[in-house]
């Protein structure tokens, strides 16, 4: 099964009025923008969706989750020196495996990015205590310069989690899908329609496209801009 029956099926179950794509009242037709409008928004939304269960279905996407050939892309364009990349990659390990071990945080639920020594905290924790806790391990980890924490505190629901999984793949789709952006560089978070790019750009120009295309998602509700330009 290729990603194209996916979407195939995955628009089919769109389709059906639990989703709130079709009409509300029988008889009811809506008018040519906003069924325009319904469909884009639908269009997208299956593609992203698609992407998110690809690994379930085909068993693999490097493409998205980075694996395999991809890893190997992603060494080849990365700005990053090989010896960069591979230090970031530790301090990564040690921060994850610091929380692991800490009796107050719960490594699942926060994901660790490090850039060039710079690490950075997104997801949703319980409490700001284990907030500032979950940064001050990762302060303390060997390698680390800076760290930047977006945790969020509260929960998040089941819903919630698969639609930034879907927001997160749909923006994945669309910088791969541009001419000119290594998206294997950039690195997608989204926590609760909050988006964090992080990674190197080759010049501004490059970067812009990029946040324009992240902004302009229909789930996303903030961007916040961890890119940085390599020239």
């Amino acid at each position: 099964m290729d990603v194209m029956d996916m979407v195939d099926i995955v628009e089919s179950i769109a389709s059906t009025p639990s989703t709130g794509l079709t009409p509300a009242f029988p008889g009811f037709e809506a008018p040519a923008k906003d069924k325009k409008e319904r469909k884009m928004k639908r269009n997208s939304y299956c593609r992203g969706l698609a992407l998110v269960l690809l690994p379930f279905w085909a068993g693999c996407a490097p493409a998205v989750i980075g694996g395999g050939a991809a890893g190997g892309y992603k060494a080849a364009t990365d700005e990053r020196t090989l010896g960069s990349m591979m230090d970031d990659g530790a301090i990564t390990a040690r921060v994850n495996a610091a929380m692991v071990n800490d009796p107050e945080v719960k490594a699942r639920q926060i994901d660790v990015d490090t850039l060039q020594g710079v690490v950075t905290l997104t997801g949703t924790v319980e409490s700001e205590a284990v907030a500032k806790r979950a940064a001050e391990i990762a302060r303390a980890t060997e390698g680390v310069r800076e760290v930047r924490s977006y945790l969020q505190v509260g929960s998040k629901t089941f819903g919630q989690a698969m639609d930034d999984k879907v927001t997160g793949a749909r923006i994945k789709s669309d910088l791969i899908s541009e001419p000119g952006i290594r998206s294997m560089n950039i690195d997608v978070d989204v926590e609760k329609g909050v988006v964090t790019l992080t990674g190197i750009v080759e010049n501004a120009a490059q970067k812009d496209k990029i946040l324009k295309i992240a902004r302009g998602d229909f789930g996303v509700v903030k961007v916040v801009d961890n890119l940085r330009v390599a020239h």
